[in-house]
């Protein structure tokens, strides 16, 4: 086990997501311990460690291709909860889904505004 790249991973997922990204992680402990480990160690640790881009970028990159994938209602709440924790605002947060929709369509862009309103309701 590589415990500096997961104590990286581990820091920088408290710091873009705080609660709810440790909730993630912490809900997998009783069926797939594992694939909490690799979520901090690779997506948090590897690519989110690298510097090119920063947290609100990479926010924005992760709410449209979540909202293009579709069918991601539970990750879009963590991540556009996480966007606004770096910065972004409602409007950016909208606007970012928005922009997807010449490309996928407008039933997945109605289900992530509707996980947005849902997560700028607790956010208030």
């Amino acid at each position: 086990m590589d415990e500096s790249r997961f104590e990286r991973g581990s820091s920088i997922l408290d710091a873009i997501d705080g609660q709810g990204g440790q909730a993630v992680i912490d809900s997998l402990q009783d069926i797939a311990p594992e694939l909490g480990r690799w979520i901090v160690e690779f997506a948090f640790g590897d690519v989110y460690a690298n510097q090119t881009l920063d947290a609100r970028q990479r926010e924005l990159v992760t709410l449209g291709s979540l909202v293009t994938q579709g069918g991601t209602e539970p990750q879009l709440e963590v991540h556009i909860a996480a966007a606004l924790h770096v910065g972004l605002s409602r409007a950016e947060v909208v606007q970012a889904i928005l922009q997807t929709s010449p490309y996928v369509g407008f039933p997945r862009v109605i289900n992530a505004v509707n996980v947005a309103r849902t997560v700028f309701q607790r956010h208030s």
